[in-house]
């Protein structure tokens, strides 16, 4: 009795903890000069005060103005371990769409039913809360780890990441080559695969490449009344249109081809047939995954989305330059040069100018197999037992892609629940989690500590 209420009052002050970091709007912006700096130093204050004994036993340093790294000593130096999150967040610059203030961190229903509302419970305090919630519990009951263990925790991830990379580089100085890396990425999901019922714990081996793409359009202006037949902005629509209807090639990488039969394993019998055969039956099951979501289609293939398009500041005046960027997402067999390649001939106009801003190469791929994947499928599997764990390949871009310099063994998981719902929010209205699966987060990170 005495342990069950233990837990329970854990579990009781660990949502007032995460109630308490979501209530502080540490929004990241690309113009570093618009950020609200005091934020940030309240949260990094807010930690000190609510993990005490991670502050006391943890050696703390701050990097890079405010990104975290602790270290927690453990009994041998080497084959050191990093857990990582990031504590800033998107914007919520629609407050009045939401069913609740983004930053009042609201609680409804009760029990299984609970549900934190606010802008970062997914993305991504609520996993450097359940870090901080795992460790500050185990050096309470005295826990030593065998192994240094390092708590990474990001403050630019939305936007520049050089928090990370100063990190890596601290920890490169240290000669830390961590044996296991740990980000966000993946998550226990359903409904992935067509007549698999069970959850998926996905885990990502790898992440696409990324790079903002320009496309500009300069010539000459003069007033709306007498427009040229090609305008600058006519020629950037039409460059656009060219673009959206030349799609990038799709193929199945190797860690596609894992998750399919892994997954696919455990869906209904004739689906079973095709899913386990991928070799044999690759180009329906392209076809199939091109068509079947919006997620689906971008594991298959680099994609592209126009984010932004500035033209005229006069409605009376034609645009003398027209820019439109586009957002690419890289597949893990291609590259930078060859996502700019297929954007030019898909254009085919000399007159509009490619140019790629901040790119990344896609990350090498981590092994689905070793002492590092079991340590993370083990641990998923003694919180998650239903779930079916599988590689994949996170589509989006996370500080972890920094970490592969220092690490081939670098994974992205979150160790929560995440409905179609839920993963919709994500830099959405209405971000939220369950209350439960917060919990069953902090008992995958002691998990994972204690087999480290």
């Amino acid at each position: 009795m005495e342990d069950e209420a233990t837990e329970r009052h854990d579990d009781a002050t660990a949502l007032e903890h995460l109630r308490t970091l979501l209530r502080i709007p540490t929004v990241s912006r690309l113009d570093e000069s618009s950020i609200d700096w005091a934020r940030f130093d309240e949260f990094i204050g807010a930690l000190e005060k609510l993990y005490p004994l991670v502050h006391r036993e943890l050696v703390v340093d701050v990097v890079d103005g405010h990104a975290l790294l602790m270290r927690w000593a453990g009994k041998r130096p080497e084959r050191e371990a990093v857990l990582m999150a990031h504590y800033d967040v998107v914007a919520a610059d629609d407050p009045e769409a939401w069913t609740h203030p983004p930053f009042d961190a609201v609680v409804t229903g009760a029990g299984a039913d609970a549900i934190v509302w606010g802008r970062g419970t997914l993305d991504d305090k609520g996993a450097v809360a359940a870090i901080l919630e795992a460790v500050e519990q185990l050096l309470r009951a005295g826990f030593v780890p065998e192994h240094d263990v390092y708590l990474s925790f990001g403050h630019n991830e939305e936007t520049a990441g050089s928090g990370a990379a100063s990190l890596v580089a601290e920890l490169s100085s240290r000669g830390v080559s961590p044996r296991l890396v740990l980000d966000e990425g993946g998550a226990v999901i359903e409904n992935v695969f067509p007549g698999v019922r069970r959850p998926s714990a996905v885990v990502g081996v790898s992440e696409k490449g990324m790079a903002n793409i320009s496309l500009t359009v300069e010539q000459s202006g003069g007033h709306a009344s007498t427009p040229p037949r090609m305008t600058a902005t006519t020629r950037l629509a039409r460059a656009l249109v060219r673009l959206n209807a030349r799609r990038f090639p799709a193929s199945f990488t190797a860690p596609n081809i894992e998750m399919i039969r892994t997954i696919g394993a455990h869906s209904t019998p004739l689906l079973r047939f095709v899913f386990t055969r991928v070799d044999t039956f690759r180009r329906p099951l392209l076809a199939l995954f091109a068509r079947l979501s919006d997620e689906t289609n971008a594991m298959v293939r680099t994609t592209a989305a126009v984010t932004q398009l500035r033209a005229s500041d006069s409605a009376n005046a034609l645009a003398e330059r027209a820019v439109a960027v586009v957002n690419t997402r890289i597949a893990i067999d291609s590259s930078v040069d060859e996502t700019l390649g297929h954007i030019r001939r898909a254009i085919h106009d000399p007159l509009v100018v490619v140019a790629a801003s901040t790119p990344s190469e896609p990350s090498p791929v981590s092994p689905s197999s070793g002492e590092a994947w079991q340590l993370v499928s083990e641990s998923i599997s003694a919180v998650y037992p239903r779930a079916i764990v599988s590689p994949y390949v996170m589509l989006g871009a996370s500080d972890a892609r920094h970490f592969t310099t220092i690490s081939p063994f670098v994974y992205r998981f979150t160790p929560f629940e995440m409905s179609s719902d839920e993963r919709a929010t994500l830099h959405a209205i209405d971000e939220r989690m369950h209350v439960a699966t917060f919990l069953s987060g902090i008992r995958f990170y002691r998990t994972l500590i204690e087999r480290l």
